[in-house]
């Protein structure tokens, strides 16, 4: 009787932690989607950007004909942005784009005509309302990222996470100081 009371523990024994291998794999993949998903949040919002910055460059030349070197600029780091292939390429690129931006901004503020275009006004919600959106991708993104990291990193999915090839995911921050202040779209 001792004999299959022992196999029977050991079975069960065996049960639960196949179980338990089988549930900790599942959630680092169903986290690692999450991740994946947040990171195609921010790309949606990214090409929306993307499409406004045409649009406003267009609206910003007539009345800014003398500034051809902003609009290079904001052109370059557009197209370097839409390139981007990993993450770390978009993050730099983003945050140049972002710059050029602020520079665009900054300069159309001598243009009192073009503050009160219409267009340009509407644009400027837009880029607003979009900037606004890039923000609240990034948080969503961070946070997935910081409970995919977490999961990965406690005692014992650490063993198999390192074992299964789950490695940790890069936050979307931003990389100095003067890039942490917010694209100014008021005038």
């Amino acid at each position: 009787m001792s004999y299959f009371t022992s196999v029977n523990i050991g079975i069960i024994i065996l049960a639960i932690v196949a179980l338990w291998l089988i549930l900790t794999f599942n959630g680092l993949v169903r986290r690692r989607y999450r991740v994946r998903e947040a990171w195609s949040d921010i790309d949606v919002q990214l090409k929306r950007r993307y499409d406004l910055i045409p649009n406003l460059v267009e609206t910003v030349k007539g009345y800014m004909a003398h500034e051809k070197d902003v609009f290079e600029k904001v052109t370059e780091a557009r197209a370097r942005a839409m390139g981007a292939k990993s993450k770390d390429e978009k993050l730099g690129a983003e945050n140049m784009l972002s710059n050029t931006l602020k520079t665009l901004f900054a300069v159309s503020e001598n243009y009192p005509d073009l503050k009160a275009n219409a267009n340009f006004l509407d644009l400027q919600r837009e880029l607003a309302d979009t900037e606004n959106k890039i923000q609240a991708s990034r948080r969503f993104y961070n946070g997935n990222v910081m409970d995919y990291n977490t999961k990965i990193e406690v005692f014992p999915t650490n063993l198999i996470a390192s074992t299964l090839g789950f490695q940790k995911e890069e936050f979307f921050g931003l990389e100095n100081e003067a890039e942490r202040k917010p694209v100014q779209v008021k005038f």
